[in-house]
């Protein structure tokens, strides 16, 4: 693999926008493995598109440690394995998205009743 197809550390957290921290914590869960040279780490295209998995996974409302079981399955597995335990994490989230979809919406109109009734008192 040459320079031209790894990010640098700082690189990596321009790209996807994440604090240092954030980076390092994922190395530290064994979500991402750069590669190291001494103390700096360059992350190829593996780690690039995990990292594209894992945020994808945090913007969908996976924990962190679902996630890592998810990519395990792909390392141990393979793609096949991957995509059927995908269809079963993705249905359990559905639901509880529509959940809170349903929460939210009850709450907002309860927040717009309010603020009605409110309004009304003072006029």
């Amino acid at each position: 693999m040459t320079r031209d197809d790894r990010l640098s550390f700082k690189e990596m957290c321009a790209k996807f926008e994440v604090t240092p921290r954030t980076l390092r914590y994922y190395e530290y869960i064994e979500l991402l493995a750069p590669e190291r040279d001494g103390r700096t780490r360059w992350y190829g295209p593996r780690e690039v598109a995990r990292m594209k998995l894992i945020l994808r996974g945090r913007r969908f409302g996976f924990s962190l440690e679902e996630v890592r079981q998810w990519l395990l399955i792909y390392d141990e597995q393979g793609t096949e394995a991957q995509m059927h335990a995908w269809i079963g994490m993705a249905d359990r989230q559905l639901v509880v998205l529509d959940t809170q979809i349903a929460d939210m919406t009850a709450a907002r109109a309860d927040l717009q009743k309010l603020r009605d009734d409110v309004a009304k008192a003072l006029e």
